[in-house]
């Protein structure tokens, strides 16, 4: 009889101990070190954290978007100018960060996330996506600068292959960062060393962050020349002093606010990433990271679904027509 009623009670406390433990096993690569516990071969019941689906819904929504900016560059011909390639370009990486974030999810709750391979695997591919779409906001952003510094040399050959080398360049580069983690620059033997993003290591996440601070740096100074350049050539061409007014207003609107977008979402996560580590709450990791992520949201709108030549073969794709409010002038990297 005693042995009944100590069942009862121990019963109970194994299938207290399955669902408390299931809560914390499925845990992924923003997991700080501390609240990862030893995996047990028992587990009843799986949580999904409200985080996790965020990120994952973000991932669907870049994957959706960047995939239909694809299409639009690839079955359109005429648009083969630099300004195009380098949206392709950033449409592309975005386009891996979204597969990332979902494959993220899947990893995690779906297989076995203990697996070294897996986790490198992620968190690989999440940071040559993400890199390659700063830096190739950046080209963006160069291309902008030569187009109206070079204005009458800017549409030649040469153009055209020093496009082609910045986003060979911009790729090689982060495929290799994102080949770090598995060539052994990771925190998976020891801990102590991860940063908010495990399995990064607290100096190599610094680096990271360091450099997206420079990038920065040098995209305002980049905007800050546009604009001094947009002025001086509106001051040289308008007739009517509003018109000057006008135009050149606009143009420092839309760089403002690009250079506002870039920031607000990169920004909380690289400054995060200097002086935190993986001792720190995992909700502010998530807090950080789903505004950056954002980022690859707001890219396609700004870079390429604004523009008049991509909004003119969508409607005909979708439409079959043109609507006669879209300008028929094409639009230039120039324009600001």
């Amino acid at each position: 009889m005693y042995a009944e009623k100590f069942s009862q009670i121990k019963h109970p406390l194994q299938n207290r101990f399955c669902v408390e433990h299931a809560v914390h096993v499925h845990m992924n690569w923003f997991s700080s070190a501390h609240q990862t516990l030893p995996a047990t071969t028992t587990v009843t019941i799986q949580e999904v954290n409200p985080w996790d689906i965020a990120l994952c819904v973000t991932g669907t929504l870049i994957s959706c978007e960047n995939a239909l900016v694809i299409a639009v560059l690839f079955y359109t011909p005429a648009l083969r100018a630099p300004m195009f390639i380098l949206i392709g370009s950033l449409a592309v990486a975005d386009l891996l960060a979204g597969v990332g974030l979902i494959l993220n999810f899947v990893f995690t709750y779906l297989i076995d996330s203990s697996m070294e391979f897996v986790t490198l695997l992620s968190v690989g591919l999440l940071i040559s996506a993400f890199s390659a779409s700063v830096l190739n906001i950046l080209a963006i952003t160069v291309d902008r600068y030569l187009s109206l510094y070079n204005a009458l040399t800017y549409h030649t050959e040469r153009t055209v292959t020093f496009t082609y080398m910045m986003v060979i360049f911009i790729w090689v580069s982060c495929l290799t960062l994102g080949l770090l983690p598995v060539l052994g620059w990771n925190c998976l033997k020891d801990e102590s060393k991860c940063s908010i993003c495990r399995p990064v290591t607290k100096n190599n996440a610094v680096v990271l962050a360091v450099t997206f601070l420079l990038v920065f740096a040098l995209m305002m100074q980049l905007y800050l020349q546009i604009c001094k350049i947009a002025f001086r050539h509106a001051q040289q061409i308008a007739v009517q002093h509003q018109f000057v007014a006008i135009s050149t207003t606009k143009g420092v609107s839309t760089l403002s606010a690009i250079l506002c977008a870039f920031g607000a979402c990169w920004l909380p996560f690289a400054m995060y990433s200097i002086v935190a580590d993986s001792s720190y709450p995992v909700i502010y990791t998530y807090a950080t990271v789903l505004p950056a992520t954002c980022c690859s949201v707001i890219n396609p709108v700004i870079y390429a679904f604004r523009n008049p030549d991509i909004q003119k073969s969508l409607w005909m794709a979708c439409c079959g027509c043109v609507p006669s409010s879209l300008s028929l002038r094409p639009r230039t990297s120039s324009d600001v």
